[in-house]
């Protein structure tokens, strides 16, 4: 089975989720629908993970969930209810997520408990693109982006009028039980009508080794649901959808016992003026030992009365493509959204603060047509976002947010040489409430210029080599800006700096992979160093309470990602994978403790699978065991965090009923060993992960 980092067969491993195998003895060629060009993974010259919906549709329930595993990416997971994907040891805001090319307008960004609006369930694929493709969605996107592709407009007329799916599936650990539909229609020759919806909910997940038994407030549960109307003729589509998500999900680790800590300059003081600080106290932070993970944590509530968050989101998208729209141009593409986002974060009861973002995003792309062997597509991006908090985690003014940018993708091909140029311009603003004493007033006004490019030498059929170079610049976000205020979910008190300047991203890749045959590879090694890097570096700390700043330092990531796979036979096929990430910053002007937050630990593992006539259908099976080293690359205040062990295995049987209808049976286990396990990506890094469980269920599609 092929390496997938060329993705012409299943995807990467995962060390939360295993994955469902797909036949050994088929390699089919995935097409990236993020890349205007339709390129393939293979003629891209940074790795590309493409996570299928079989794979979607039998574990994941959280974005974070549903990527982490593939090469470089691991999950920023806090609780059942919030997961974002962490890549190359980047997350939010430097990982873009898209919605089939448009901006997801949620909070996510905001902070690891806020959750990201996509649902791997009604998923059709996942895409995580790097490298001069990025600069396509935004030049912040130093470690991906991320595009979730769905049906709920429709682009093609369905089968004999007439198709859809119903997926129902539980899970063991948390009690999961999860639900999901679609069916799309036919009206007419020209239209079609897309209807999905799902429902999920599930228990606070058990680990072994806790007095409780479960991880207080880390419940989960959903609904979701779309419709969508398409107009589809012989050279393109246009459709609308309206989509309304309802989350409810707890907060574990959220405590408000810190509600008296304030800054004192550059230190905590906690109590009233007439108590003694904690510094008085006693309190060694220097020399403060990292904790082992090993004891059980105590918990005042259930999860009936932890504080927990109310999420509802209403999104409007509109998607266009058309061939052949006008002289010299061989496609247009457009896509537009708009999104209504609210959630509450409640207590005992009552809505302590509530965040609401309305959000537009709109982008149009022209691909040309050949110009001295030039292939490329050209465009224009305008986003803007409404944000504001209010009640008392209130740590951010209310901002406008607009960005206008322009971007170009260009592609050529000189004998067995293919070589990729990208570029993006952006001018962003950003206005803050006027008149709250306890906010910067300092407008933001400033632009960002982005380059990239890449060559991909075929030096032999089907070995390719190839090296990326891209200069990338990120401006702040209102957060990093303007932050100033208690923030309880992840117990820090932030404070946001109104003069940072823009980052300023110059990297190198080199990788190298055979993409067919029985021996199939992928190696890539990268060096980013960032000037002026902005991170929210923790000044003082009480108890589990952090003071954190927004500040910048120049920094520097160094890694490598690894994937072989071994087809021994048509059954059985063998598969090698390993990641590492370095960060810290810059020697050059750092003292003491160089090491970045928050870095994943490296991880190495292996993965056997097999595929067998059954029935007559196909019966898969995979067994996967994966170590996570253990991280001790800490930074100031954080705790080292053990390494683990986890095995994984898979059971997937694919039938047909008649010749439009089939099915898939499947049964996943995950952590068979029962590890007390904990994410050191994470920013409940204390609270363990799920233990042993088990996945059961079933796909019908019509």
């Amino acid at each position: 089975m092929p390496s997938s980092f060329d993705q012409s067969g299943t995807a990467g491993s995962n060390t939360s989720v295993a994955n469902v195998p797909t036949p050994t003895n088929t390699l089919p060629t995935i097409v990236i629908s993020a890349h205007p060009l339709d390129r393939t993974a293979s003629d891209i010259a940074t790795p590309v993970s493409v996570v299928t919906h079989d794979q979607l549709a039998s574990g994941a329930t959280t974005l974070g969930q549903a990527l982490a595993g593939q090469p470089g990416i691991h999950a920023d997971s806090f609780g059942g209810g919030s997961s974002r994907p962490v890549i190359r040891g980047q997350a939010a805001p430097r990982v873009k997520v898209l919605s089939d090319g448009s901006e997801v307008m949620d909070a996510s960004a905001i902070s690891p408990d806020h959750a990201v609006t996509v649902e791997p369930l009604l998923s059709e694929k996942i895409e995580v693109l790097r490298g001069p493709s990025t600069l396509l969605y935004g030049s912040g996107a130093i470690g991906g982006a991320i595009n979730v592709l769905d049906n709920k407009i429709p682009t093609r007329m369905p089968d004999n009028g007439l198709e859809g799916e119903v997926s129902l599936r539980a899970n063991t650990v948390a009690d999961e039980q999860a639900a999901a539909a679609a069916v799309t229609v036919g009206l007419g020759e020209q239209f079609a009508l897309h209807v999905e919806g799902l429902k999920r909910d599930a228990n606070d997940y058990k680990v072994r080794g806790l007095d409780e038994k479960r991880v207080d407030g880390s419940y989960a549960t959903g609904e979701n649901a779309s419709i969508g109307l398409s107009w589809i003729g012989e050279r393109g589509f246009a459709g609308l959808a309206f989509t309304q998500r309802k989350d409810e999900y707890g907060l574990p680790g959220h405590s408000h016992e810190y509600e008296s800590c304030h800054p004192h300059g550059t230190h905590l003081h906690c109590g009233n003026h007439d108590e003694h600080s904690h510094e008085e106290e006693g309190h060694d932070h220097e020399g403060e030992e990292a904790h082992n993970h090993d004891d059980g944590h105590d918990h005042e509530h259930d999860h009936e009365t932890a504080p927990w968050i109310e999420l509802d989101s209403k999104r409007v998208d509109f998607r266009a493509e058309y061939a052949q729209p006008f002289t010299g141009f061989d496609k247009i593409r457009v896509r537009a959204g708009y999104t209504d986002y609210q959630h509450d974060e409640i207590e005992e009861g009552a809505i302590a603060t509530t965040f609401t973002n309305k959000g537009y995003d709109g982008r149009i792309e022209l691909t040309h047509v050949p110009v001295g062997g030039l292939e490329g597509v050209l465009g224009l991006q305008y986003a803007r976002s409404d944000f504001e908090a209010s009640g008392e985690e209130a740590f951010l003014p209310k901002t406008l947010t607009e960005n206008i940018s322009a971007f170009l993708l260009e592609h050529y091909q000189w004998k067995d040489m293919h070589f990729e140029l990208g570029a993006r311009q952006e001018w962003q603003t950003i206005n803050p409430e006027q008149g709250l004493a306890k906010f910067s007033t300092q407008d933001y006004d400033d632009t960002a210029t982005s380059a990239s490019f890449a060559a991909t030498w075929e030096f032999v059929p089907d070995y390719a080599l190839a090296l990326s170079l891209s200069h990338a610049e990120r401006m702040p976000n209102a957060q990093e800006l303007y932050a100033n205020g208690g923030h309880f979910a992840t117990n820090t008190y932030e404070l946001g700096d109104a003069n940072l300047s823009n980052e300023k991203s110059n990297s190198v890749e080199l990788s190298l992979r055979k993409t067919a045959g029985d021996f199939t590879f992928g190696l890539s090694a990268y060096h980013n160093q960032v000037d002026d890097y902005i991170y929210a570096k923790t000044l003082d700390k009480y108890e589990n309470f952090r003071l954190i700043q927004y500040t910048q330092a120049d920094a520097v990531f160094d890694g490598f990602e690894a994937e072989s796979t071994y087809r021994i036979d048509d059954t059985y096929s063998t598969t090698l994978f390993g990641d590492y990430v370095r960060a810290e910053l810059d020697s050059s002007n750092a003292q003491g403790n160089r090491n970045l937050p928050r870095i994943p630990a490296a991880r190495v593992g292996s993965r056997v699978q097999a595929n067998w006539d059954a029935l007559g259908g196909e019966l898969g099976g995979s067994l996967e065991y994966a170590h996570v080293f253990k991280q001790n690359d800490i930074a100031d205040y954080e705790a080292t965090t053990a390494g683990y062990n986890l095995i994984n295995a898979t059971l997937a049987y694919d039938g047909e009923l008649n010749a439009r209808n089939s099915y898939r049976l499947y049964l996943q286990m995950n952590n068979l060993l029962d590890e007390k396990y904990y994410s050191h990506s994470s920013f409940l890094s204390a609270i363990p992960q799920s233990g042993r469980n088990f996945t059961a269920g079933v796909q019908l599609k019509f």
